[in-house]
């Protein structure tokens, strides 16, 4: 009999010890993440993993709260990123076509949403395995929530071009689109090109479409702001830009 593939769920992100909050980490490791799948994930010792640091950093601080399966230098990883092949997949399931059980971890948030994650998810369907999500942090519904935007109909669209002209094209599509179907638009930058984000989202969209920026969610840090585009411009020519330089942060954008 196979073993069971479990979708574990991480940390949004990590509290650099003497920051704010961090002495109270594990503290909100069982706010974040419900203690049922950190039992499940204190016990495998097998996964597949999006970077390996990242997840001996949660699993060290899982282990501070309850015995781990093995010592976490004993503990099987094998990286899949955006770079494996995909003629890698068949190897990373092997283990769990023996009948081991093995976790797949992203390197924050839910495993295979905006995450390499969902091809091995889709072959280990394909082999019959059994596939068990955990609950846990999204930043994308964490932010859906919290924006007050549309809830009842929303799309996730990654990355936008880097190129400005191409940005400024991609952004205007997404406002229509949003203003055609009511859909929230939700999309991430690279956290150190926050800033130019939210000045394009503010300078190409209509006065009245409504911006959110939620920062560093699941965070003592976490900011969730929502104003209209005008409110954002006038607040960036006023030097009140948020706080989010290279921090972990999801726009989303609503036309009216």
């Amino acid at each position: 009999m196979s073993g069971i593939l479990y979708l574990v769920p991480n940390t949004l992100g990590t509290v650099e010890p003497g920051a704010e909050g961090a002495d109270d980490a594990t503290h909100r490791l069982d706010f974040i993440i419900p203690r049922e799948a950190q039992s499940i994930a204190a016990r495998l010792d097998y996964f597949v993993v999006e970077n390996a640091k990242s997840t001996r950093a949660f699993l060290k601080l899982l282990g501070t709260r309850q015995p781990l399966a093995r010592p976490i230098q004993e503990i099987a990883m094998a990286e899949l990123n955006v770079n494996t092949d995909a003629a890698a997949l068949p190897a990373l399931l092997a283990p769990l076509l023996q009948g081991r059980d093995g976790g797949l971890i992203s390197e924050a948030g839910v495993p295979a949403v905006a995450d390499p994650g969902a091809n091995l998810v889709r072959l280990a369907h394909q082999h019959g395995i059994r596939v068990r999500p955990l609950v846990g942090p999204s930043s994308l519904l964490l932010a859906v929530m919290a924006s007050g935007l549309n809830g009842q109909s929303f799309a996730f669209n990654g990355y936008l071009p880097t190129d400005a002209a191409a940005r400024t094209k991609r952004i205007r599509q997404l406002e229509e689109r949003s203003r055609t179907e009511h859909q929230t638009q939700l999309l991430i930058e690279t956290p150190y090109r926050n800033a130019a984000m939210l000045e394009a989202l503010a300078s190409s969209c209509a006065p009245g479409t409504l911006i959110c920026v939620a920062t560093d969610l699941s965070l003592p840090g976490e900011a969730i702001r929502t104003q209209s585009a005008t409110q954002w411009k006038a607040a960036l020519a006023s030097g009140k830009a948020p706080d989010f330089h290279k921090k972990p942060t999801v726009f989303l954008l609503l036309a009216q």
